[in-house]
């Protein structure tokens, strides 16, 4: 099978909330091969934002070259296609049979700590589940074909990630495979130029956001801008990052 151009028709065919980035249908370290399973992992990234790791994921690091992964899964269950391509997500390791990881599993980084300090949001796991399993429907593999990095890589204990459960993880996948779970949550509408806002943006938007916050509107994203954003998530049970996402706009629109 050759680049996987069809992850976000297959994940959006599944329920989910999917962001295609830019040029992410060419992007990768080189063709894949077959693609043969999934391979789950935890970003280990910052405690702020939906997605902070998603620049590290799609440019690489000093030391290993982007894409990291093929996706990125959002503290919100968003899945952002980074690449289509091989990605330098699997390193040396064996599972069913695989042991060229990065030709022959689609990689998924979940935005989470990873270290215990961060729990897992009931709405990022489902939609991992429903991804893997929308993954695995699609190129006609068993649930087995879902590991983690941990389970994979080579010593045994080079890697922890993910940090839960592989083998109950796997229970949630087959059943969304099998068609058993709950019908997956409808997916918030929100005008996509209205999705992200953070400290140092400047617009219309902006503005729009502190008429709705009921303060000065001056199109710049301060820190009296921010210190409304904070006070408007505690006040509504949201996490208080002082960044403006989807669910930050859907509770105040």
């Amino acid at each position: 099978m050759p680049n996987a151009t069809w992850l976000a028709d297959v994940l959006r065919g599944a329920g989910l909330k999917v962001e295609e980035r830019p040029a992410w249908k060419t992007r990768g370290t080189g063709e894949l091969g077959t693609v043969r399973g999934v391979l789950c992992h935890h970003t280990a990234g910052g405690l702020k934002g939906n997605a902070p790791s998603l620049s590290l994921v799609e440019n690489g690091r000093p030391d290993l070259r982007g894409p990291l992964s093929q996706l990125v899964l959002g503290r919100d269950g968003t899945f952002y296609v980074v690449a289509a391509g091989r990605a330098n997500h699997a390193g040396a390791g064996a599972w069913q049979g695989v042991t060229a990881g990065n030709s022959s599993l689609i990689g998924i980084e979940a935005e989470n700590r990873g270290d215990g300090s961060e729990p897992w949001p009931e709405i990022q796991l489902d939609a991992y589940a429903r991804g893997c399993a929308a993954i695995l429907k699609h190129i006609g593999a068993p649930v087995t074909m879902c590991a983690g990095h941990k389970e994979y890589a080579t010593p045994r204990g080079r890697k922890i990630d993910p940090s839960f459960d592989m083998q109950a993880f796997r229970s949630r996948v087959s059943a969304a495979m099998a068609g058993t779970t709950p019908p997956a949550a409808p997916v918030a509408t929100v005008d996509p130029v209205l999705a992200m806002l953070k400290r140092g943006d400047r617009g219309d938007d902006v503005r729009k956001l502190q008429d709705e916050l009921g303060i000065s509107a001056d199109g710049v994203f301060g820190p009296a801008t921010e210190a409304a954003v904070i006070a408007f998530q505690k006040a509504n049970g949201l996490g208080a990052d002082g960044i403006v996402g989807p669910k930050t706009w859907k509770a105040l629109l």
